[in-house]
């Protein structure tokens, strides 16, 4: 279990799975991270996923989303990715950068990561400022990156985060 200053990220489990759908089927959540008709079985297949480690995110004591990472471990070429989702319903308390914050320091000091990338869509400019907060900045836009659910490619933003650049 990880603790942030207002969050707490425990791994998650199949009983997170309804919240966690719930969340992922919001329309400002859907957008971005979309996952088929089934939302609960796109979540499950993440938790299946032996690439990722997939942590829900408490606050106040309930879930309000998740965040996950997976490690490139080419040693030439080592990093850790994160991606993560929030219930709109918490969005402007902070809780976006106390997320990745925590995350990102367990992996430093647990794990050795001096690098941290991040993709999220270009045109999600909320992400992109929740993850400047805490020191992420922009490598490149990754052109016709991600079908979006109307069949056409959508911009990526590629962005990265060295250890001692972490805002605290």
């Amino acid at each position: 279990m990880l603790r942030g200053r207002m969050v707490t990220l425990r791994p998650a489990t199949a009983a997170d799975v309804p919240a966690l759908a719930a969340i992922r089927a919001t329309p400002e959540v859907r957008r971005w991270w979309r996952g088929g008709d089934d939302l609960a079985a796109a979540v499950r297949a993440d938790l299946a996923d032996e690439a990722l480690t997939v942590y829900a995110v408490e606050h106040d004591g309930r879930v309000v989303g998740a965040i996950q990472w997976y490690a490139e471990d080419d040693p030439d070429y080592r990093h850790a990715s994160m991606d993560v989702f929030l219930d709109p319903a918490v969005r402007g308390a902070g809780l976006g950068g106390d997320v990745i914050r925590t995350l990102a320091r367990h992996l430093i000091d647990a794990h050795g990561h001096h690098r941290f990338t991040i993709d999220p869509a270009a045109a999600n400019t909320a992400a992109v400022r929740a993850y400047a907060k805490v020191g992420f900045r922009p490598v490149g836009v990754l052109r016709r990156y991600e079908r979006g659910e109307d069949g056409r490619w959508h911009d990526g933003l590629l962005m990265d985060l060295l250890a001692d650049e972490l805002v605290d």
